[in-house]
């Protein structure tokens, strides 16, 4: 598998002077900021980052060059991990290794990132995650290499499973695809079920990918619990819906929990199918001027689509991670990048100010959003209306819960 790569301009290397008055290309490893855009660029996660995820990163290259001037060479590669950890771990070595790469971003599929994680803390560069969900990633799994972006399975249990159980969904019964993520949002989610009086009566684990749930949706319907909750992404999900509706599951009285679920997959389902479902968001096209005209430039790039709240938040953490390396002048040392990024607040158009946890969770606002009804969309991807915002203090796990050896 070859990874292709886009230069995004030879930029000027020595007018800026940094600390002992030499040029900043002095400090640089290689002259060259590389970064690696790792994801699924042809399967069930590729409409929610892909090569949306390409453009992002290059996007907030191009911005952040506009508003510095670039001291460096920067360059933009992007892989194919299939979401297979074994493959995804080999583009890290490789990158590492022989192709210089010095941050690596995105990564849904969170076994895939828990291998990229182990690797990059071992080759002492920077993980980025925006597309994976494990909440581990910054408890037990936490790494001084490691930031977690846009959301991750705590957050979406929190936001969600706290939401519909307020709604009078008590007893649940889990969907869940059979992997690290699914684990992770089954567990955080039932543990938010059961601490709000609610009940699990059962769950069923579903290959990952996979097309035919019907032999699983029969399962949860049998149950006879009021909330079949999906611990599933992309396609899956969206699969999972579709055929939930010829079930007619929602039209006998259960709801469906869409524990995770992108812009990407409201449109892939379309409003008539997906109005009425309640999620969790980390960002939304709609909410800002900036988010829209960012919203239009990609639409532009990507044949019409829309950006989801991984690619938007592939955007902020290059933004941020550009910024951290000019104010420490090196890309050499990953864990003292990670520290400087840590150590200065974010701010970006997008997600706007925001701080990074010891543990390495990026902290900001979500948004408990519910899909509009057809005929309440004004126009293309007009599909959420924002039903509550979650303070950035209460949406991710609180710091001393998470067990992360890095929190004194």
């Amino acid at each position: 598998m070859k990874t292709k790569s886009m230069l995004l301009g030879s930029l000027a290397a020595a007018a800026l002077a940094i600390g002992s008055g030499g040029p900043a290309s002095a400090q640089m490893s290689d002259g060259v900021i590389k970064i690696g855009v790792l994801n699924d660029q042809s399967g069930t996660y590729a409409d929610l980052s892909g090569q949306g995820s390409v453009f992002a990163a290059k996007k907030a290259v191009e911005d952040f060059c506009k508003a510095q001037k670039c001291f460096e060479k920067i360059e933009v590669v992007f892989g194919d991990h299939q979401n297979k950890p074994d493959i995804g771990a080999g583009v890290a070595r490789r990158w590492y290794d022989v192709e210089q790469v010095d941050v690596i971003v995105d990564t849904p599929t969170s076994s895939v990132a828990f291998a990229v994680n182990q690797i990059t803390r071992e080759k002492n560069k920077v993980f980025l995650n925006s597309g994976a969900g494990a909440s581990d990633l910054t408890g037990s799994a936490c790494s001084p290499n490691l930031i977690h972006w846009t959301y991750d399975t705590w957050a979406l249990a929190h936001g969600t499973g706290s939401a519909m159980v307020k709604q009078g969904g008590k007893s649940w019964y889990f969907l869940t695809a059979d992997y690290a993520f699914g684990h992770a949002l089954e567990r955080d989610t039932a543990a938010v079920v059961e601490k709000m009086g609610g009940k699990v009566l059962g769950k069923v684990r579903h290959p990952f990918p996979a097309q035919d749930f019907s032999s699983f949706l029969l399962q949860a319907q049998a149950s006879k619990a009021q909330v079949i909750g999906l611990a599933n992404a992309g396609a899956d999900t969206i699969n999972s819906i579709k055929q939930a509706s010829e079930f007619g599951i929602v039209q006998g009285g259960q709801k469906l929990a869409g524990l995770l679920v992108f812009i990407t997959d409201v449109h892939a389902l379309g409003l008539k199918t997906a109005q009425g479902l309640t999620f969790t968001e980390a960002w939304y096209w709609d909410t800002s001027d900036a988010n829209r005209a960012f919203a239009k430039e990609f639409s532009a790039a990507n044949k019409g689509n829309y950006p989801s709240m991984v690619q938007a938040g592939v955007y902020s953490a290059v933004m941020h991670y550009l910024k951290a390396v000019h104010a420490l002048g090196s890309d050499g040392d990953g864990a003292k990048v990670v520290a400087k990024m840590k150590e200065m607040p974010t701010d970006d158009k997008l997600f706007g100010k925001g701080t990074i946890r010891a543990d390495g969770r990026k902290i900001h606002d979500l948004m408990l959003v519910e899909v509009k009804k057809p005929e309440e969309s004004k126009g293309p991807w007009d599909y959420h209306k924002v039903v509550a915002t979650i303070p950035a203090a209460e949406a991710f796990r609180p710091l001393a819960e998470g067990g992360c050896a890095l929190v004194k």
